[in-house]
């Protein structure tokens, strides 16, 4: 399976249990001027963007060691400009993180905060 077929397998393995913990789907592999955004959700008044990163083992780092300082702010933008388009005022935001080692998968919430980045 090439690069991009397995990331899309994993987002949709993330989607489907992202769902099953309750929260709603939106949308999926949102383009916006400074990146991209994996899958977001809604939890009541939560919208979530969620990114999802995959490693087949340890070797090369876990997939929380791949959301830099520079991709953090990306994904923060992104999620800016979709609010925008949207217009998706008012609502609470969280951005939180689907990593994979093998076939393990881990959910962590509130991976990056505004505040730390000067954002």
């Amino acid at each position: 399976m090439n690069k991009r077929k397995k990331g899309r397998y994993y987002e949709g393995v993330a989607l489907k249990y992202l769902e099953e913990m309750g929260l709603t789907f939106l949308e999926r592999n949102v383009m916006g001027t400074q990146g991209e955004i994996d899958l977001i959700f809604m939890e009541g008044d939560t919208i979530i963007f969620v990114e999802v990163k995959y490693r087949s083992t340890g070797s090369y780092g876990y997939g929380a060691e791949a959301v830099n300082r520079r991709k953090a702010e990306r994904i923060y933008l992104t999620a800016l400009e979709y609010i925008e388009r949207k217009k998706l005022f008012g609502l609470e935001v969280r951005f939180d993180l689907v990593s994979f080692l093998g076939e393990e998968l881990e959910w962590t919430r509130n991976i990056i905060w505004g505040d730390s980045f000067g954002f």
